[in-house]
């Protein structure tokens, strides 16, 4: 029972986390620019922010989910601020040499992890969706244990995701110039700007609706 509820769980982190967004355009170019650790920094970020959604719906964590759900137009509004902010921020970035693994320097990492962590929790709609996903699961009838093994999947699901991404992109990295990257640098903050601009019209537009 608790192999079958680990494997559900995990095959949901690799469905939430396999489509690209934002953490994905941050995960590529983190990862072409300075190596798969970076990259897989952010990813981890996003992981443990999924996890943390999903624990909030496995344990039908109701005040929590309200908590979120009441704040997040201010949640959401933040997100995108700080989407526009690195996509201006990667778009004028000069032409940068892609540092090798043995010269790139492992003082971001931290600072990439909580960044896209916090960016994943920017989205607290990710929470309706694990509702969703859960209610149809019956964990009600499991045992008590059953949302803890649920929750490990979900963030197992995620990594091994962010693990398969990486990898595959730092398989290209040796190709690249510092003329190649100033183009993904300007193709990433494009990307970046306007999955910013999306949410503005979606929170404004709810505002206005409501």
């Amino acid at each position: 029972m608790s192999l079958s509820i680990w494997l559900r769980g995990l095959l949901l982190g690799l469905s939430i986390a396999a489509p690209v967004g934002p953490i994905g355009v941050l995960c590529i170019r983190q990862t072409l620019q300075n190596g798969r650790r970076h990259g897989l920094s952010a990813g981890l970020g996003a992981a443990t922010a999924d996890a943390f959604y999903g624990s909030v719906a496995a344990f039908g964590l109701t005040l929590v989910v309200q908590a979120l759900t009441g704040i997040q137009f201010w949640l959401r509004l933040a997100g995108g601020l700080f989407l526009i902010y690195l996509g201006i921020k990667f778009f004028f970035r000069p032409a940068e040499k892609v540092e090798s693994q043995a010269t790139v320097v492992e003082a971001g990492l931290a600072s990439i992890y909580f960044s896209t962590f916090l960016l994943t929790l920017s989205n607290p709609v990710t929470i309706l969706s694990f509702l969703a996903l859960f209610s149809g699961m019956g964990l009600e009838n499991s045992s008590r244990h059953a949302p803890i093994w649920l929750v490990v999947g979900v963030f197992c699901g995620s990594v091994l995701w962010w693990l398969f991404l990486t990898g595959g992109i730092s398989l290209f990295r040796h190709r690249l110039t510092s003329a190649a990257m100033r183009w993904v640098n300007r193709a990433a903050g494009v990307v970046l700007v306007s999955f910013g601009v999306m949410i503005f019209l979606t929170i404004f537009g709810l505002q206005n609706g409501g």
